[in-house]
Formats: C-alpha cells, structure tokens, sequence
C-alpha cells in the first residue's frame, strides 16, 4: 500500500502559508543590509557552539555529575543543569550590556544605564540557583519521609 501525503484542514495550510511567509519576510529585511555579516556571524556562530561551547558545557556536565555521590547523582545533576542553562542564556543575551560593548548605544537609545545588567544577571543566576536548592531540598526530604513511614521489608 503506498502511503498517502496529509495536508491537513485548510486552516493548518493557511497558518503554514503565513509562517513561510512570514519567515520569507523576515529573511529579506535581514539580509537586505549586510548579508556577508549576518552569512558569517551565522557560520562563525555555529563553529564556536561546535567547537568550543559543546566541548566546555559537556564537560562541565560530566564534572557535576561525577561531584554528586551516591546512587541518584543523575536526577541530582539536574537541579544543576537547568539553573545553569537558563543563566547561560541570558548572559548569552545580555552580553554586550554585561560587557559594556554597547553601553553608548544602549545608552542614546533608551536613555538608561546600562551598568544594571550585571547586578541583575547575578542576582536572577543566585534566585535560579537557590531555587534549584530549595526544590531538591524539599524532593529529598518527602523522599526520606516516606522511606520512613515504609515497612520494614520481611525476608
């Protein structure tokens, strides 16, 4: 039997058609101005992750769960991994505010200063951090709980 291609209600082909155009849009307007830099800052992006990042993130994954001792360190690692990668997300976007690469520009357009983002960044990376904390604290101690309240196995 050969199989059959589904399009889908006119409303899916409708919204389909909108977001190809949509993205269309958006490429010509970005491309329009300096298409070499966006070609190479795409290019140069994509090596850096490659080479550079994937290699320092996966590594430093490894350490935290080798860090973490005894038989859950893997459920562990992860009250480490998500704090960790959403502040590496926003020092990804707030990068050049936090290094002050565009501070003039920043500053002539929005007219705010833009030395806060450090202090904010920090403060967002300890609450994630803390929270994270909070969470597996509370896992581990409902855990020990209810070993607790467990019978005795009877062999």
């Amino acid at each position: 039997m050969r199989d059959r291609v589904v399009i889908g209600s006119p409303l899916h082909l409708l919204v389909l058609c909108c977001s190809f155009a949509l993205a269309a849009y958006a490429g010509v307007r970005l491309l329009a101005g300096d298409w070499l830099g966006v070609a190479l800052w795409v290019v140069g992006a994509a090596v850096l992750h490659d080479l550079v990042l994937l290699p320092l993130y996966a590594a430093a994954d490894r350490a935290v769960v080798r860090g973490l001792d005894g038989i859950r360190r893997r459920e562990w690692a992860m009250y480490v991994r998500v704090p960790a990668a959403l502040s590496g997300l926003l020092l990804l976007v707030w990068f050049p505010l936090i290094s002050s690469m565009v501070e003039a520009r920043y500053r002539s357009a929005t007219g705010l200063p833009p030395e806060v983002f450090l202090t904010r960044w920090l403060l967002i990376t300890a609450a994630l951090f803390g929270g994270s904390a909070l969470l597996l604290a509370m896992r581990l101690l409902l855990l020990r709980r209810a070993a607790k309240r467990r019978p005795p196995a009877v062999h």
